[in-house]
């Protein structure tokens, strides 16, 4: 992917470091399973289930890398409880996908789907923020293959297992359901600032029965 002339959506945001967490130097390499091999021929990203014309929206890689470019200066909090401060994002914000692809007004969830099946379930208006991002580009570089190329979901106000590697596609939902993480113990919304780290953790109302 090439890098398009960029729109900064915005500078910066919440400073310091939520409860638990220390500041990392670097950007160590986190995921499970392993690295897939990027096809540009083969790759479509999708968006499926409630969407508001009831059709399925794709791209293929030189589709998606067409869409409008933007930036952000974010900070990114691993569960595992290092934070990356102020790193530059760059690759089509989350909101342009919606307006591309508007969701029924029945939706209340996505669920992020990666490769291998992986997922991560996110409220609506977590991932309608003008702060998520699916990313291409890390600090003007783009993204290598460990840290998620050609497509990684960024949500800075939510732990990163929020935000899968090597994405494929968006389902919108009705209801919510547990992703990947979130079937093993980890906690349904994931705020940092609130130390959501674990299911156990979680109040009425936070999540889907386990």
């Amino acid at each position: 992917m090439g890098q398009p002339e960029s729109r900064e959506i915005r500078e910066s945001e919440q400073s310091g470091l939520p409860p638990g967490q220390r500041m990392q130097r670097g950007w160590p390499v986190t995921h499970y399973g392993p690295v897939p091999k990027f096809r540009a021929e083969r790759w479509e990203f999708r968006v499926f289930g409630a969407t508001a014309d009831g059709e399925k929206h794709c791209w293929n890689h030189e589709e998606f890398s067409a869409l409008p470019f933007a930036t952000i200066v974010a900070d990114l909090h691993c569960v595992t409880k290092f934070s990356m401060l102020g790193a530059e994002w760059g690759g089509v914000p989350a909101r342009t996908i919606v307006e591309l692809a508007p969701p029924a007004p029945s939706v209340t969830h996505v669920m992020v789907w990666a490769e291998y099946g992986y997922s991560a379930n996110l409220r609506l208006a977590d991932f309608f923020s003008d702060r998520a991002i699916f990313a291409t580009h890390k600090d003007g570089e783009l993204l290598t293959a460990e840290h998620g190329f050609p497509l990684r979901l960024v949500v800075p106000h939510l732990y990163a297992w929020k935000g899968p590697k090597w994405v494929r596609g968006v389902e919108y939902m009705t209801t919510d359901r547990r992703g990947f993480w979130e079937e093993r113990g980890y906690h349904n919304i994931g705020d940092p600032w609130r130390e959501q780290r674990y299911s156990y953790q979680e109040q009425p109302g936070d999540g889907p029965e386990l």
